[in-house]
């Protein structure tokens, strides 16, 4: 098992259905700031997993919904090994698109590592 599988963003990973979500909206804690939120749920799997809700009224493109789905998966995908065993789902606001890539990236970060404090002392 090479570094790539242990890295991977498989489907068990991912929150796909609309119950999983409404579970997350109803019953979370929240880590944001002026662009980023990311909900955390309680999770009903081994480790975590990831959702967005992007909204097309935040970001009209898709493209550059896309783009962001992106860096935040690849994100997620490096940092899943520290992250608790909880479901997350990360929702934009439209001031993100007024950050470029590398303080996107140095953002999450920050994010994740609140949301691993959070969870310890939770």
């Amino acid at each position: 098992m090479g570094t790539r599988d242990k890295e991977s963003f498989p489907r068990r990973l991912r929150l796909v259905r609309a119950a999983e979500f409404r579970q997350i909206f109803n019953n979370n804690q929240r880590v944001d700031d002026a662009s980023i939120t990311i909900l955390v749920g309680n999770s009903v799997g081994a480790g975590p997993r990831l959702g967005f809700a992007i909204a097309r009224k935040q970001i009209q493109k898709a493209v550059l919904r896309n783009r962001l789905k992106r860096i935040f998966r690849e994100s997620f995908r490096k940092n899943q090994h520290r992250l608790p065993a909880r479901d997350m789902v990360i929702m934009v606001r439209r001031s993100i698109m007024s950050i470029d890539s590398a303080q996107l990236i140095s953002n999450l970060e920050e994010h994740w590592n609140s949301v691993i404090k959070q969870c310890e002392n939770s």
